[in-house]
C-alpha cells in the first residue's frame, strides 16, 4: 500500500533510527542519488538537516531561500549549506547551517542518523542528517539568505499520493523531478526528492505502528 494507515506519527519517531544509516557510517559509504552535470569534476560538499519536530503531530522544517540570491533564489530547502573548513564533520556543518539561517540552535537538535548524499545540478553533493527538533521554538531568519521558515507535515511526506513527476531538461539532458504537494510553496528538485526518499524509508515504521497499536 502507497498511502499511509491513519496513526499517531509521534510514537513512530522512536523507531526513526531504525530507516537510517548510523551517525557512525563512514560519509564515503553513504549512497549517492542525484545527477551531478558533468562538467563538474568534483563535487563541493554540503550537509542539509531533514529536522522533525518531537509534537504529536510532527513536521520537518523547510525553508524558503531568499529571493535575491544567486542561486536557488526563491526554491525550497532545507536549512544547510556548504561545508567549511572549520566544520568537524557534516554534522556539525548541518547544525550550524541550520542555527544561521533559522536561528534553531544546535541544543534543540539531536541528530538521529544519515539518509544518504543527493548531488545536485548546482554542483553540491548534499549529506542529508536526520534529527529532531524540540517543538514550540522561535525561528530567528537570516533574511539574507532565508525569506520565510516554514513545515510540511510528517504524514504528508509519507504519503506517496502527494508526489507528482515532472519532466524538465537540464544541461542536455531529460530528468524526471518530484515536486511534493503543498497548498502554499511550490516543493520540487531534490528537496522533494529527500523528503520522497524519507517518506519511503519511514512509512513501514508508520504502518507497523498501526498493526501493533
Amino acid at each position: 500500500m502507497s498511502r499511509v494507515r491513519p496513526v499517531d506519527s509521534s510514537r513512530c519517531l522512536l523507531r526513526l533510527g531504525h530507516c537510517l544509516f548510523p551517525l557512525e557510517t563512514p560519509i564515503a559509504d553513504l549512497p549517492v542519488d542525484g545527477f551531478l552535470p558533468a562538467h563538474f569534476k568534483r563535487p563541493r560538499a554540503a550537509a542539509v538537516l531533514l529536522g522533525i519536530t518531537r509534537e504529536p503531530e510532527p513536521q520537518i522544517v523547510l525553508t524558503l531561500r531568499a529571493r535575491h540570491l544567486s542561486r536557488h533564489a526563491g526554491q525550497v530547502s532545507f536549512p544547510g549549506g556548504a561545508r567549511d573548513l572549520s566544520d568537524g564533520s557534516v554534522i556539525a556543518t548541518a547544525l550550524r547551517e541550520t542555527r544561521e539561517e533559522t536561528g534553531i540552535p544546535e541544543r534543540a537538535v539531536t541528530p538521529i542518523g544519515y539518509l544518504g548524499r543527493y548531488d545536485t545540478i548546482t554542483g553540491y553533493r548534499m549529506t542529508a542528517v536526520v534529527a529532531l527538533i524540540e517543538a514550540g521554538l522561535e525561528y530567528r531568519i537570516d533574511q539574507a539568505e532565508v525569506e520565510q521558515v516554514f513545515t510540511v507535515s510528517l504524514v504528508d511526506v509519507v504519503d506517496e499520493e502527494k508526489y507528482r513527476c515532472e519532466s524538465m531538461r537540464f544541461f542536455g539532458r531529460d530528468l524526471e523531478v518530484l515536486t511534493l504537494e503543498h497548498s502554499e510553496f511550490h516543493i520540487w528538485g531534490a528537496t522533494a526528492a529527500l523528503l520522497h526518499q524519507f517518506g519511503r524509508c519511514f512509512r513501514p515504521i508508520m504502518n507497523a505502528a498501526v498493526d501493533d497499536y
